[in-house]
């Protein structure tokens, strides 16, 4: 399985999800960036972040409680292995699938969430969905201006530790964003996302789903079904990566949906039966 985004749209979610699957066998390292690091060329500035990361679980070690200690030690030699791939610095769909199934024994599914490689050209789509005889592309939509809402408050908790000024760097960065890029950066155009993506998976090996339906027992009842998975029971009070609390100011949340209306339209067309949140922010812009 491949999921491809978006952004904020619960891959980190469906992540830790499928990696508590008995049958799935999913390494440490989320997003591995392989496919986007390799058409992009930025294999060196990848690398010098694994191997920056794997510097800073080393020091942790000593000292740590025993279990911590096996957490750490996984995470390293993931991460060592990784950087082994990433260091050819050229696609090798062989050295990929290796790795990705590195200690798989009877566990039917292996998987890379990485939310960036939807923003990747037709062509290397087409690539990824050769990589082996079965693969099943994932790719969820979250309201946008909610999505670009916790993008900027995750973005701007990662540029201040300072709590007084986090209100300040998420308004700063929410100006930028929108006065800069309409559709609310790449990663948020879930039109161009999907018409890629179309043209370059079969229709039975891509499943679209709303970040918002995903997260109920009918929601995974269907991802489970579409990964040939037999259900299990999906933490749905688990959260990742959020920022701090703050509440949307509403003159920002007008500028978004302004902003975001095309997008909204555009999935309206697609998917009639959108989830009651985008319904209402649709709503709330023709008021």
């Amino acid at each position: 399985m491949i999921c491809v985004g978006a952004t904020k749209a619960g891959t980190s979610w469906i992540h830790d999800q499928l990696a508590a699957h008995p049958d799935c066998e999913f390494r440490t390292i989320k997003e591995l960036h392989y496919f986007d690091t390799i058409h992009d060329g930025t294999a060196n500035a990848r690398i010098d972040e694994f191997k920056a990361e794997k510097g800073r679980l080393k020091q942790k070690l000593a000292g740590a409680p025993v279990v911590k200690q096996m957490q750490l030690q996984r995470r390293i030699a993931d991460l060592r292995d990784w950087i082994s791939v990433l260091s050819r610095r050229d696609e090798d769909q062989e050295v990929y699938r290796r790795y990705l199934t590195l200690g798989r024994e009877a566990q039917q599914l292996v998987g890379d969430v990485t939310p960036a490689y939807a923003t990747l050209p037709e062509a290397t789509l087409r690539r990824m969905a050769e990589v082996a005889e079965d693969v099943r592309f994932v790719y969820l939509m979250r309201d946008p201006v909610a999505r670009l809402w916790s993008h900027v408050r995750m973005q701007a908790r990662r540029e201040t530790a300072d709590r007084a000024l986090y209100a300040q760097a998420v308004a700063a960065r929410f100006d930028r964003v929108v006065r800069v890029d309409p559709l609310m950066e790449e990663r948020g155009d879930y039109a161009g996302a999907l018409a890629k993506l179309r043209a370059s998976v079969l229709p039975d090996r891509l499943l679209v789903m709303f970040s918002e339906d995903l997260m109920t027992e009918a929601g995974m009842a269907r991802l489970w079904d579409f990964l040939g998975l037999a259900p299990v029971a999906a933490d749905f009070s688990h959260r990742v990566h959020e920022g701090w609390p703050l509440a949307m100011a509403p003159d920002q949340r007008a500028r978004a949906r302004r902003a975001l209306l095309p997008q909204y339209e555009h999935i309206a067309r697609e998917f009639p039966a959108l989830p009651d949140a985008w319904r209402r922010s649709m709503e709330e812009v023709a008021a």
